[in-house]
Parts: structure tokens; sequence; C-alpha cells
């Protein structure tokens, strides 16, 4: 049985003037009918909408202000989704207990759809043509056809192979961008002959056991320069200030996302090539574990570590690199070479010296190389064979 990884890949649109007028005009008007179509929802049937229902209460009035059917089909179906995953975050208790403060918030006014949030396109309204790397759209000034877009040659070929289903079009700073899912086949998983034990870390973001270092130091001037940027825009307490923030928090949030890709990237190229797996700490509740100096715990809280795995998971997976997280405890106080463990091997933070049989080196480099241990021995356990029931 062959497995399916769903990836999402992303084109810009290059849409010209004409072509642009027609999106900038459709996206809002989509949103403002969603709106209305959430403020009847909530109206006559409170949080309990379902498909059937709003068609029977708003096609109508959706055909009737320009929308087509599928068109107006896909509105609905939007709204109603919105619904039943509010629905499910509040029997899991996201909002908290009944008559909470944010439950209430929740209970007592509709769902609300940004002006350029996305919306979904099906292939009856979105149509692809790969060779000339263009679509064709349906907007609210008909159907736009020839509109460029740009990717790279790899998300080309994913997106001619395996793409499935419906695209969403975002609009965000300033640019159109399509967003498109692709349903591909997971690759077979080989048995590694060994593993490469990664930590990760502040000043160094990861650190192989093959000594490879990816240095925080550079990103950390970035994010100072960030911080001291958004105090003086916090300062200023007004409206537009705010809105800068939050386009400053999107670009920040994007630039960390980057970094980490390019990490893993390279992590899950440097395995596959050497056929070897990937072997991780187990970080789970990491920040209430730590403890760090003062002027540490901004950094500490702000920065996705959790992200940084689940990159290096979900490529591994893909490429069919062995992928395993080991417990993390002590690896960086261990002595790979006569399994010594001890604070004093370690005392300070860059530097490990092992206080049984002198083995010294960088710290983040010998608690890789612990953790590539630990996975070698876990990753035999994992997959022994399973006795027979008697």
């Amino acid at each position: 049985m062959v497995t399916i990884v769903k990836v999402m890949v992303q084109v810009k649109l290059l849409p010209d003037a004409v072509q642009a007028a027609a999106l900038k005009r459709t996206l809002p008007e989509i949103n403002e009918a969603a709106n209305w179509v959430s403020a009847v929802s909530f109206e006559n049937l409170a949080l309990k909408a379902c498909v059937r229902d709003l068609r029977n209460l708003c096609y109508g009035e959706l055909k009737a202000r320009g929308f087509g059917a599928q068109a107006a089909q896909h509105i609905i179906k939007r709204v109603a989704d919105a619904y039943t995953s509010l629905r499910a975050a509040i029997r899991a208790g996201n909002f908290g207990p009944n008559g909470s403060r944010s439950r209430r918030k929740v209970d007592s006014r509709p769902i609300m759809f940004r002006p350029h949030a996305a919306h979904t396109y099906d292939d009856r309204c979105l149509s692809w043509n790969y060779d000339r790397r263009t679509v064709s759209i349906w907007t609210l000034d008909g159907r736009v056809k020839n509109v460029r877009f740009a990717c790279s040659s790899s998300a080309l070929r994913q997106l001619a192979d395996y793409r499935r289903g419906e695209s969403d079009l975002l609009f965000r700073d300033g640019k159109w961008l399509l967003a498109a899912t692709c349903e591909m086949p997971e690759a077979r998983q080989y048995e590694p002959s060994g593993f490469i034990g990664v930590d990760r870390g502040i000043t160094n973001l990861a650190t192989t056991s093959d000594g490879h270092d990816h240095s925080g130091r550079r990103l950390g001037r970035y994010r100072r320069w960030q911080a001291r940027k958004r105090a003086e825009l916090q300062a200023k307490k007004t409206r537009s200030a705010r809105q800068a923030l939050k386009k400053r928090s999107r670009r920040e949030a994007r630039h960390a996302a980057h970094i980490n890709h390019k990490i893993a990237k390279t992590v899950v190229a440097v395995a596959q090539r050497t056929e070897r797996g990937i072997a991780l700490e187990e970080l789970g509740g990491i920040r209430e574990r730590v403890t760090v100096p003062r002027d540490q715990r901004a950094r500490l809280s702000s920065w996705p570590f959790h992200r940084l795995g689940a990159f290096i998971a979900y490529k591994a997976k893909r490429a069919g690199v062995p992928f395993i997280e080991v417990d993390p405890a002590h690896t960086s106080q261990r002595c790979p070479r006569c399994g010594h463990t001890g604070r004093a091997n370690r005392r300070t933070r860059d530097h490990f010296s092992c206080r049984r049989c002198g083995l010294a080196g960088p710290a983040d480099h010998v608690a890789a190389v612990n953790i590539a241990e630990r996975a070698a021995t876990a990753w035999v356990f994992v997959n022994m064979p399973q006795p027979a029931p008697t």
C-alpha cells in the first residue's frame, strides 16, 4: 500500500494591470459575501451551520449578487467549514469552559473574514496550464485567462505530476499567490547504516554529529534589530504603528521559517546521500524544563525549535530517510567515549571536557554524537521483530 504525503506548493501570480484589477475587486467581494452568509447563519442557526441549511438560506441572494453557481457554493461551504472548525475547538476546550470570557466572546458574534482572506477555487473555477505557466481564474469581471505565475522548476514538476483538488488564492503584502495541494507518494524508507544526530540550540541553531554547525549569530543580530524596531513602534501606540507591527511580525515569522527550511533541507540531503537516518532530541516541554539567563529568555521563548524538528521530520519522510526522536536527558553531560556523565563535564556552555578520560570538544558536537548513539540503540529496539503470540 502506497502512503500519500500532502504537500502545499505555493506560486506567485504575475497579473497585468487589467487582471490585477479584476482580482483586487473579486477577493474583497467574496469575503464580504462570506461575512454576510456568516451573519445569516449566526442569526438563524447560531453555531450549528451546515452546508444544506446555508444553501437554502443564502444561495439565491449570492446568485443575485453576481456570483456564479460554483462560486456561491464555495462561499457557503467555506462558511460552514469555519463553523465546523469552531465547534470542534469549543469541544476541545480551546476557549475555556462554558461561561468563561473567551467562550462568551465566541458565542456572542458571527465568524468574520478579513477583506483579503484566502479563498478556495476548484478546477471548475481555476485551471492550470503548466507548459505556458499560466492560470485561468474566475472573477466577478468574468473569466480572466493567461494569468502568468512564477515558481521553481521542482515546484512546477510537483504541480504537473501530483496536484489534486482545490487551490487557495491569497493576497499577501501586495502580492498575489496561489497555494495548491499536491498528493505525493511517500518514498520507500531504507535501512540506515547509521544516524546523524542533531542538537538544537540558541547560539547554534543546529549542530550535527558530523561537526557541521548552523550558527544563529547572524540571525541573532537580525532578531535584536527587529526587537528594537518593535519597541519603537509599540511606544507610538497609534493605529498605523499597530498595523506596521503586524506586518513586521509576519515578516519575521517568514524569515524564521526560511532559516529552518534551509537547515532541514541540508540535514536531510546529507542523510540521504550517506544512507543514514536522522536523530533529534525529544524537546517536549523544553521551555518549562530549561532555565536560562534573563537576557536569553525572549530568544528561548520566541525561536520555533519545534518547527525546525517538524521540518526535518516531514522532509525526511518525503525523502525516505529514517527519522527518530530520543530521550534528551544528559546528552550534553555524557562522554561519548567512556560514558561518564556529570555536570562537571560541561563547566561552560560551549566547551565539554570529560573528567574521567579527558575527551574534550565543542559541547554541542558532543551532544549531537550522543544523540546519534542513542538513536542507533533505539532504532534496534523499535524495529525488533515482535514475538509470535503463544
